[in-house]
């Protein structure tokens, strides 16, 4: 920071996207996929998701039924292709299905197929799924989801690998390799009698347990860099760097939804940035660093020159200012998001974005502390420069 430099002529600075010099540090993509691999199309750099791979080598070779464990979100389905990719025969077909998706009506002709006349509107012959993946991969997703009078179906077409398609007296042999995944817990779901056994036993005789991205934070860094590359290509963007702050808020946060919800953590920020490079305000408002997560004073009494109350984390100071400066604007052209970002000088999306992140609602009143209601007329002649909005007290949503 200069020595002329204010905490608000940094907040202003910052919302348009232009970080003060020193302020953070870029860290580049080869940085972030420093020590990572790509396996079967999964990016691998955590001894966790070695040791899958290790496993996926050992039954690829062969066609056991498979049952794929994990969260939601952690990449059952890119562990399936790995199998089916990774096998002798990976120019068979891939065929996958949501057994959530299954229409209680319609299950069994979903899955085994049915002929012309079986039912009503059965107007022509249909394969079904198992049968479509014959000579490659069949994937049942969310088998937990999967009807309990169509079990003992499944588990016989598991065990002999023949189908008999609803209508016909008929069976046809498949030659599939069988993957199924859950992210419920089938073990409990036995004992309360809403899973048969003897079908859990048969699907996890071959079993991979897939972690949730909190257990594998060492490859953060890799699936960063890995998105940022795949959401380039999709958008025709070129981001090459990220932020230090906006990496350790990435690595900070929980990540419920595991790699999924990164993946569209990274999208969002790969749209929102204008530059080559993801900054801590490009990132989805509610991924925060943990400093920024920690309620704080008011700027203004922690700049009174007390050291002991000095926010030694710039971000934080960053942070305040440049809400003071959005609530400031907000304020002055009567809560209108287009004319607040004309104040500012920025993108009404940058405006959405933080306001998003700071809670903010277009629309509103908002007051000046230790005032009465402000107008909500702005005069013509009102002098447009930013940094005219900070005057004395802090602005705050009614």
């Amino acid at each position: 920071m200069s020595a002329h430099a204010t905490p608000f002529t940094v907040a202003l600075d910052h919302l348009r996207g232009e970080p003060a010099a020193g302020a953070c540090e870029w860290l580049s993509l080869q940085e972030l996929a420093l020590g990572s691999e790509q396996v079967g199309g999964m990016v691998v750099k955590s001894a966790q998701m070695h040791k899958v791979i290790k496993t996926i080598s050992r039954f690829s070779p062969y066609k056991p039924t498979v049952l794929i464990h994990g969260e939601s979100g952690t990449g059952k389905e890119l562990v399936a292709r790995a199998l089916h990719t990774l096998s002798s025969a990976p120019g068979g077909p891939f065929v996958t299905f949501n057994c959530s998706n299954l229409v209680e009506s319609l299950a069994e002709s979903q899955l085994f197929g049915h002929v012309r006349g079986a039912f009503t509107d059965a107007r022509e012959d249909s394969l079904g799924y198992f049968r479509s993946a014959n000579g490659g991969t069949l994937f049942l997703d969310e088998i937990g989801e999967l009807p309990l009078h169509l079990q003992p179906k499944l588990l016989r077409a598991v065990e002999t690998r023949e189908i008999q398609p609803v209508g016909s007296s008929r069976t046809y042999s498949v030659d599939i390799r069988l993957v199924a995944a859950t992210n419920r817990d089938l073990r409990a779901m036995v004992k309360a009698g809403q899973f048969r056994d003897d079908l859990f036993y048969r699907l996890n005789a071959a079993a991979i347990l897939v972690p949730p991205l909190r257990e594998r934070r060492d490859a953060i860094p890799a699936f960063v860099a890995h998105f940022i590359e795949h959401f380039n290509r999709l958008f025709d963007k070129g981001v090459k760097f990220v932020s230090r702050a906006a990496f350790e808020a990435l690595c900070a946060s929980e990540w419920r939804g595991n790699v999924r919800e990164l993946g569209h953590a990274i999208e969002s920020a790969v749209l929102m940035t204008d530059s080559d490079r993801i900054d801590l305000d490009d990132l989805p408002f509610h991924y925060d660093s943990p400093a920024e997560r920690a309620p704080s004073e008011p700027i203004e009494s922690r700049l009174n020159g007390n050291a002991k109350n000095w926010p030694y984390s710039l971000d934080v100071v960053i942070r305040e200012a440049s809400k003071l400066a959005l609530t400031r604007a907000l304020q002055a052209a009567e809560g209108s998001c287009h004319r607040a970002a004309e104040l500012l000088g920025v993108s009404r999306y940058t405006v959405y974005r933080l306001m998003n992140r700071y809670g903010l609602t277009e629309g509103r009143t908002y007051r000046i502390r230790k005032s009465t209601e402000v107008k909500c007329s702005v005069p013509k002649n009102i002098d447009r420069d930013p940094r005219r909005l900070f005057s004395d007290g802090a602005a705050t949503a009614a």
